[in-house]
């Protein structure tokens, strides 16, 4: 498990995620070229988000993007590889 601390405006993190429902984990499926995700080298298709910003994740995949849409200055995640 690896924690990624980036400074973002979070409109420009440009992620694609999948899971969080029936149980599922939540899985970056696509990292966009040049958006912040990419620009910070630390993230990975295939990874999985388990934490934002200090919220465990066990609700849904809309639940995850209002926090990381919630996020102001600096949009902290904890992923598994």
């Amino acid at each position: 498990m690896g924690t990624v601390e980036q400074l973002v405006s979070v409109a420009h993190i440009q992620v694609h995620l999948r899971g969080l429902e029936h149980g599922e984990p939540l899985i970056i499926t696509k990292i966009e070229d040049g958006g912040k995700a990419a620009l910070c080298e630390q993230l990975s298709v295939g990874d999985e988000l388990i934490n934002i910003n200090g919220t465990v994740l066990y609700g849904s995949r809309q639940e995850a993007l209002i926090l990381i849409k919630g996020s102001y200055r600096v949009l902290k995640l904890t992923v598994r590889r």
